[in-house]
């Protein structure tokens, strides 16, 4: 052999060489990471697919798994890696033909048995209503094969993991975190226990320790997508959204087809200002899952923020659709329709959640402002004696039942008691104690035309608001419930706050459209009662009053228009009366003759309506 030849044959066994002590280097590290699932000798196709695995590079994993199938079709530990591979890859059906291959020869393979656990969990993303309604059965047969591969072998991460995941879809927080430590325990380089634990400190609204965990979680395996949607939403919930939108984007490029990532882009382009980002993400997060009550949410939040509220309302339904009895998504219709006046909407939004919930201070604080608004548009004074009105005061009776202590509830039970003519005695409420509580405690004041002392609440409120955003939706519940003056207080006092001028011009432009609404009512109003035509009259005067409720001019239009009326009812001789209360507490400044005069004609309409009540009854 020449010298040349010599040299070439030297090279190419040292080559040789090289490469079967690399092919054996990685054929022990995988099987070092990956022999938890293994019975046996692993071949050089499965360890080379394992190393794949825990870079994330499941497609890559895919050909060396199906490389060695081909050469050993009876290959298990093939199957169970390349189902596991599937599985990551969300093929459920695929997936779950592995495992069940190898189950049916050995039913105990506690690999296979994790695998159709988490399998399980997968098929559970599916907007299918066959597997949406059969959500437990599903959830316990996950339960039943993580528990077999637990027991199989205590030793095996991923039968922890499957149990964690199990438990953390059962909302057994706790329980699921003491699984995922036990994965990381067995192997500390086992990515998928730090995430699914990361995943359980977001549900317990801890982002620091969660951060910490997903960033441990990507350090051992840089192509975990979900580590990198974790380490993004936990900073999101920071408020750090230029670091969190790195790191969503690079799940988002890891994993195209992830809604959590979609919807949490979403939210963080929304929060930097990017709207048509925002919904694009939002859109993108919902034809992935459609069942996905926070994207309907985020799109109608910016639909609500460009003034587009027949929009964000449609936004709502179009979840509602998909998911008739969500909470969220009536409770935020019923907001919603109440800023478009739609009351009787708002009041069916209100109902249904009272009806799932009875409990909900929220919604009972909804329904009785819609009927605060009902009350001014149709029979201010509120007495009501229709069935919808008893079935409101039935609902927050038992809703303050249930919640004796919720001082929310029970301001919302002497608002609507108010209104139905009671006397409540607003001081044996323990006091608000804090400005969400004012503000229903104002309301309640309003009710019963003790003006005075709610403005007194609404400044105190107005005075401690913070930020632009809060200041905002102070001055558009005021605009909701035509509180004009207030209403344009907060919109002054959030001009002057950073990024809030544009914002406060769009709103003190709704204030003066409805003040030039009141007046135009009013003037139509007054030309009805001049001409005599009382029954246009208390029309008119009505829509005044819902256009703005503290004029004391409409107020005291109302209640003569109402005496005026031909034959009056009994509810109508109450109406007046109380319309009457309610210009004296209106007019600061009268005379206290003055006050006294039309007390005493309130008293006497009172007294009226009474008899008139008993003289129908006699003849019924």
């Amino acid at each position: 052999m020449n010298r040349k030849n010599s040299t070439a044959t030297h090279l190419i066994l040292t080559s040789a060489l090289t490469a079967l002590t690399l092919t054996i280097a990685t054929a022990n590290d995988a099987q070092a990471g990956s022999k938890r699932l293994y019975k046996g000798g692993v071949s050089s196709s499965v360890a080379l697919a394992d190393q794949q695995m825990m870079k994330g590079n499941y497609a890559k994993a895919n050909d060396y798994y199906q490389r060695a199938l081909k050469a050993n079709p009876h290959d298990v530990n093939a199957m169970v890696g390349y189902g596991m591979a599937l599985e990551k890859q969300f093929k459920i059906d695929g997936a779950d033909a592995q495992f069940n291959k190898v189950l049916a020869k050995d039913p105990s393979n506690p690999g296979a048995l994790a695998g159709k656990a988490l399998n399980a969990l997968n098929r559970l993303q599916s907007s299918s209503n066959t597997i949406r309604n059969s959500k437990d059965s599903i959830l316990n047969d996950a339960q039943n094969n993580a528990q077999k591969a637990v027991d199989a072998d205590t030793k095996i991460p991923e039968a922890h993991y499957a149990m964690g995941m199990v438990y953390k879809e059962q909302g057994k927080l706790n329980d699921a975190a003491s699984e995922f430590k036990q994965a990381i325990k067995l192997d500390p380089n086992y990515s998928d226990g730090y995430t699914g634990l990361g995943l359980v400190q977001l549900a317990q609204n801890n982002p620091g320790a969660a951060a910490n965990t997903f960033k441990q979680a990507i350090k051992v395996n840089t192509g975990d997508w979900t580590a990198h949607y974790g380490l993004g939403q936990s900073l999101l919930n920071q408020g750090k959204t230029d670091l969190a939108l790195k790191e969503l984007n690079t799940a988002q490029y890891q994993f195209p087809n992830s809604w959590p990532v979609r919807l949490a882009l979403g939210k963080c382009f929304e929060l930097q200002g990017n709207t048509v980002a925002a919904v694009s993400n939002y859109q993108a997060s919902i034809a992935i899952k459609p069942e996905n009550t926070a994207a309907y949410l985020g799109l109608a939040n910016i639909r609500e923020s460009r003034g587009d509220i027949e929009i964000s309302i449609s936004e709502l339904r179009s979840g509602l659709e998909l998911m008739p009895n969500n909470q969220d998504l009536q409770l935020r219709i019923g907001d919603q329709s109440l800023r478009v006046e739609k009351i009787d909407d708002a009041i069916k939004a209100y109902q249904a959640v009272l009806n799932a919930n009875p409990g909900n201070a929220k919604a009972a604080d909804g329904l009785t402002t819609a009927y605060y608004m009902k009350s001014n548009k149709e029979t201010t004074g509120g007495y009501f004696g229709d069935n919808d009105f008893d079935n409101a005061l039935a609902m927050i009776d038992k809703a303050v039942q249930m919640n004796p202590n919720d001082i929310k509830l029970r301001l919302a039970q002497a608002k609507l008691r108010s209104l139905s003519g009671d006397e409540v005695d607003l001081s044996k409420i323990p006091p608000p104690t804090n400005d969400g509580e004012r503000i229903s405690y104002a309301q309640a004041l309003m009710a019963q035309n003790r003006f005075a002392e709610a403005n007194t609440e609404f400044q105190g409120v107005l005075s401690r608001t913070p930020n632009a955003k809060q200041t905002f939706a102070l001055a558009d519940l005021e605009l909701m419930v035509h509180d004009l003056d207030n209403a344009q207080a907060a919109y002054q006092k959030a001009a002057g706050m950073p990024g809030g001028a544009d914002r406060a011009r769009r709103g003190l432009a709704q204030v003066g459209k409805a003040r030039e609404a009141a007046r135009k009512s009013m003037t139509l109003a007054s030309d009805f009662a001049r001409k005599g035509m009382s029954g246009s009259a208390v029309d008119a005067f009505h829509d005044t009053v819902f256009q703005n409720p503290k004029s004391a001019d409409a107020r005291l239009g109302l209640a003569k228009a109402l005496e005026d009326v031909s034959k009056a009812t009994p509810v109508q001789l109450r109406e007046a009366a109380f319309q009457f209360r309610a210009y004296v507490a209106l007019s600061p400044n009268m005379p206290p003759k003055d006050q006294q005069k039309f007390l005493a004609k309130a008293d006497k309409l009172d007294t009226k309506a009474g008899k008139r009540e008993r003289k129908l009854t006699k003849s019924d």
